[in-house]
């Protein structure tokens, strides 16, 4: 396993590879890895000869500075947990100015609207941020294959996007969401809550499920008041957004077209710790 820090190391191996015809497999992440990380390394690595993970906390992607302090951060434990699954993956990890020749620095882009809803009407410029620093990423590597989880679905269609704009030469990966045994998808923020407000989270995919259960009910709208009524009466839970999108589009639909594909999306901020998921619907 190489554990590098400079983008100068980085792009002599990457040449290297390149050269020796050998694919490129990249995984990004933001420290605090979990299962759902692993399953995107392992995918990598069946479907790659070399395979890096990068782990940097995007500063430009937080549009709440006390959110960006708080989130959770350990590198030796997170190397560990990726020699749990193979000694010859290589991590990239390095600080802001490395990553950013500098100041951080956003880019703004336009994304068709997919950034309009959802994570984005609640988080400005998080997916400029997001957008900023895969582009870098990926230029870094010259990555075959990027690894995301669908867990973070408009993430997902914001990168598809990405590559367009950018034109950039590699293929997005989407693998499935991985839970906890009561539900609740795996992510970094779950370490910010306490045990009891762990097991209570299970209500987020209990609701996504009974939405889905009931996609075809003419009381569709009463059935998702009713939920998200359920769900708040919890007072340490606030329901931020719990919507129907177009899968594609991501634009919010009250009224269905069957010959469309949908999914609900909801964020659930659990004593101010905020936690999303989504489950297609049809």
């Amino acid at each position: 396993m190489l554990i590098l820090f400079r983008k100068e190391e980085v792009t002599k191996l990457i040449k290297q590879t390149i050269s020796s015809k050998k694919s490129i497999g990249l995984v990004p992440t933001m420290w605090s890895l979990h299962k759902g990380h692993l399953s995107l390394i392992k995918q990598a690595i069946d479907n790659n000869d070399i395979v890096w993970v990068s782990i940097f906390i995007n500063p430009t992607q937080f549009s709440n500075p006390a959110d960006l302090e708080r989130y959770p951060k350990n590198l030796e434990k997170d190397i560990d947990l990726i020699k749990s699954i193979s000694d010859k993956i290589n991590v990239f990890s390095p600080n802001e100015k490395e990553m950013y020749d500098g100041m951080p620095k956003l880019k703004i882009y336009d994304f068709k609207n997919l950034d309009v809803e959802l994570e984005g009407k609640f988080r400005r410029n998080h997916f400029n941020g997001v957008a900023t620093i895969v582009s870098k990423l990926l230029n870094l590597f010259k990555a075959d294959d990027v690894y995301f989880g669908e867990k973070d679905y408009q993430q997902t269609q914001i990168i598809r996007q990405l590559l367009k704009i950018e034109k950039i030469n590699a293929n997005i990966i989407i693998c499935p969401t991985v839970r906890e045994k009561n539900g609740l998808a795996f992510s970094s923020r779950n370490n910010l809550l306490s045990n009891s407000e762990r097991e209570e989270s299970s209500i987020i995919f209990k609701s996504l499920t009974l939405l889905k259960k009931n996609f075809n009910s003419l009381k569709l709208e009463l059935i998702k008041k009713s939920i998200i009524k359920s769900i708040q009466k919890n007072n340490k839970f606030k329901v931020e957004y719990f919507e129907i999108a177009d899968s594609e589009t991501l634009q919010i639909h009250k009224k269905i077209n069957p010959k469309k594909s949908y999914r609900a999306f909801i964020c659930v901020s659990v004593n101010e710790v905020r936690l999303i998921d989504n489950l297609l619907l049809n």
